[in-house]
């Protein structure tokens, strides 16, 4: 739809809010057989669906976890062990793909389609390639038993608008920057994971285990897994607040681990765990560990608000990785929330430099230069953030505040009304909307 005056003079709000409304996914309601259970299932998607949903959203997701590591050789590892599990699991046709993450929380998840990602967090936590196994082995169970398919259904999540940093629809409007704080902090924005019940991790860790011994793994791999995650569920580190929202830990789970490796998978004890391997692969990773905690301690702080606090954590953990892209990055939105916009842009500046395909950096310089009124250059950065990565309503949201801030009110207009045909609710799009409307082209 144009967003000219003379195409829209004349036009009701009710009637521009049902042409811009982005319809529900036009699936029929029916029954599949699940390729694990082989039993009938309501979904609400077919498989192709599932790949296509997957595409649309996990880059999304991993770009907003400062996107994939750079170290070629620790994500080369990640993937060759996740395919030959995924070899041997109940959907192998499927599109798998395994990657680490640059976010510092402790997590792993997958998109129904065979994304499947964990975090760098996590893998610092973990003791050898079995339990790696595990974990990806019980992503690997979410996604063969449609979990996150039948999740994703439900929630309409190809009607959900991307994640990304939607941090400010107000910086240009006025508003006192502390009010970032909540979304800065955050320890991982899990804007598009699924959240899945007791009985869908049960089903997910028996599978893991079936698909790791397949693959040649000791059992107890998932057993020290389990062990990992339930002493951090009792400890309720900040670093594990999504983890154990999107997979619910119990002492069941533990205890379950052990009664399968013990009984229903003893004849298979006696195989590798593979820690050595694991210790070579992940040895870089494992360089910079004291830099991510301090960042895992500097974000729980951003969480609480305490700026100043976060700021030193930060520091510390940048003078022993001075060209970490998470660590950068962190430090320019604590810098950020704090005023403090020169600094803030000299830190992504330098993120930029260390990570120059990945998109996150460009929609932090672009909120730093939308505080200091600088929307040229603004603009530029939210146009280079939606060439790395495409398909963020949000990056047309603040190309059109940049646009604004430039006087240029016809294109500002194009985009907010492109931003409204996506999203629909929320402060950005009741700004969107309010601009169209005192400018004219509603009525």
């Amino acid at each position: 739809m144009s967003v000219s005056k003379h195409a829209i003079n004349g036009v009701t709000r009710r009637e521009f809010l049902a042409m811009t409304t982005l319809a529900a996914a036009g699936v029929a309601v029916g029954c599949a057989t699940n390729p694990v259970t082989g039993k009938s299932q309501l979904m609400l998607m077919d498989e192709q669906e599932e790949i296509a949903i997957d595409r649309q959203n996990a880059p999304h997701q991993l770009s907003s976890d400062y996107g994939v590591t750079q170290d070629r050789a620790l994500e080369s590892y990640i993937q060759k062990t996740g395919k030959h599990l995924a070899a041997n699991s109940h959907r192998s046709q499927m599109p798998y793909q395994f990657h680490c993450v640059n976010a510092n929380y402790v997590n792993a998840y997958a998109f129904p389609g065979g994304t499947i990602a964990c975090t760098r967090g996590i893998l610092l936590e973990l003791e050898n390639e079995a339990a790696l196994a595990a974990l990806l082995g019980h992503e690997l169970g979410h996604v063969n038993a449609r979990h996150t398919a039948a999740i994703m259904s439900r929630a309409k999540l190809t009607s959900m608008a991307v994640g990304g940093l939607a941090i400010v629809t107000s910086v240009a409007a006025g508003s006192e920057a502390g009010n970032l704080a909540g979304q800065l902090g955050q320890l991982g924005s899990g804007a598009l994971l699924a959240s899945y019940s007791r009985d869908n991790e049960r089903q997910a860790d028996g599978l893991g285990m079936e698909y790791m011994t397949r693959a040649g793994y000791s059992p107890q791999g998932m057993v020290s897994l389990m062990e990992m995650l339930n002493n951090m569920n009792q400890h309720k580190a900040g670093a594990t607040d999504l983890l154990f929202a999107t997979h619910p830990m119990s002492s069941e789970r533990y205890q379950t681990s052990v009664q399968q490796a013990t009984k229903d998978y003893k004849q298979f004890s006696g195989r590798p765990v593979h820690r050595e391997r694991y210790m070579d692969n992940t040895a870089s990773l494992r360089k910079i560990k004291g830099a991510i905690k301090q960042m895992q301690a500097g974000e729980e702080a951003m969480g609480k608000e305490q700026f100043s606090q976060a700021q030193g954590l930060f520091q510390q953990a940048l003078n022993q990785a001075p060209d970490d892209y998470t660590g950068l990055l962190l430090m320019a939105k604590c810098q950020l929330v704090q005023k403090n916009f020169a600094e803030a842009g000299r830190f992504v500046d330098r993120a930029k430099k260390v990570n120059p395909a990945e998109a996150q950096a460009y929609h932090i310089s672009g909120i730093t230069q939308l505080s200091t009124k600088q929307y040229e250059a603004a603009h530029e950065d939210f146009t280079n953030y939606g060439k790395r990565l495409p398909g963020n309503p949000n990056t047309v949201f603040f190309q059109g505040l940049s646009l604004e801030g430039m006087d240029k009110k016809e294109p500002a207009a194009k985009a907010y009304n492109a931003y409204l045909k996506q999203v629909q609710e929320g402060k950005q799009a009741q700004y969107a909307y309010q601009r169209l409307k005192q400018w004219g082209y509603i009525k």
